[in-house]
């Protein structure tokens, strides 16, 4: 058996209909979700399986769900033995992550993603921005663009995904220039992403104020395994430490590709996906192909580990 790393999926991976076969099957997966409407004060689970997409692509729902789904899935995992030697998670994912690792119960998890969630919702109607993704232009290239804005607003590189997949995050009318000077400068594609906000830049400040209250008061535990941070692509277990990379993901660049090239020069030869969607699945594959990746986003996949 090789070296197994979880990894988890952030905002944007949600699908209405996501965890419902988990919550028909397994009784564990229905406390969950009930307990998770409990403590967030609205049906996630009717919400998750039902919508409307609509609601569910609203920040404050959308990352609660994600993390309840992902959380059933790798706790069923669990159950047949799969276990990992490291853990990742793509922005929201990295809670999801630390959960996962047992440096957070279910509860004190979930009340952070919801803190965490209406945390940027607010930051995002404060100072409303914009992200958008960039295709084929080099990552020298594109902070080159972002520093040359002659509207003088700030946009910068938020996620480095692989080396020819970014994301720049800011103003609007600053993100609306890049697209178009970065199609200029021979981007295959740059598109602006159905975000509230300008997400992993400095104009989450005021979102990583409130996220720095809510950590500090949260009883995080040392992880079982070591988990590898956004911020800086780094291994954690020092709960001071991740209190510190998860308040710095708000306002810093989720360096998704440094962490993969990281975990594989650490030892790590396959990575599952566990949650909705298989982005990060099809990130792993361009950024190494060697490596083994499998995605488990269903009751079907679960059941496939024998």
């Amino acid at each position: 058996m090789g070296v197994r790393a979880f990894i988890f999926p952030g905002q944007g991976s949600q699908e209405v209909g996501m965890g419902r076969d988990l919550y028909e099957a397994y009784s564990s997966v229905r406390a969950l979700y009930a307990r998770a409407g409990e403590l967030l004060g609205f049906d996630l689970a009717r919400l998750s399986f039902d919508g409307p997409a609509e609601e569910l692509r609203q920040t404050r729902v959308t990352q609660p769900a994600l993390f309840v789904h992902s959380t059933a899935l790798q706790g069923l995992l669990r159950r047949r033995g799969v276990k990992p030697a490291m853990a990742a998670g793509h922005s929201l994912g990295e809670f999801t992550a630390f959960a996962a690792a047992g440096a957070l119960s279910f509860a004190e998890g979930l009340r952070l993603v919801s803190s965490r969630a209406e945390a940027m919702t607010a930051a995002a109607a404060l100072q409303p921005g914009a992200m958008a993704a960039i295709i084929g232009l080099d990552q020298a290239a594109l902070e080159k663009l972002c520093a040359q804005l002659s509207t003088g607003e700030r946009v910068t590189v938020a996620n480095i995904n692989s080396d020819q997949q970014l994301v720049v995050s800011g103003s609007k009318a600053g993100v609306d220039e890049v697209v178009k000077a970065a199609s200029a400068a021979g981007a295959r594609r740059a598109l602006p992403l159905p975000v509230s906000g300008a997400f992993h830049s400095p104009l989450m400040e005021p979102a990583r104020q409130k996220l720095a209250h809510a950590l500090a008061g949260a009883p995080f535990r040392a992880p079982r395994v070591p988990v590898y941070c956004n911020s800086d692509a780094q291994p954690v277990r020092n709960p001071d430490e991740i209190r510190r990379a998860l308040e710095r993901q708000l306002v810093s660049p989720v360096r998704w590709s440094e962490q993969v090239r990281r975990m594989i020069a650490d030892g790590a030869d396959e990575f599952i996906e566990i949650g909705a969607g298989s982005v990060l699945s099809g990130l792993v594959k361009r950024i190494d192909p060697a490596v083994r990746v499998r995605t488990v986003s269903s009751l079907q996949d679960v059941l496939e580990f024998a």
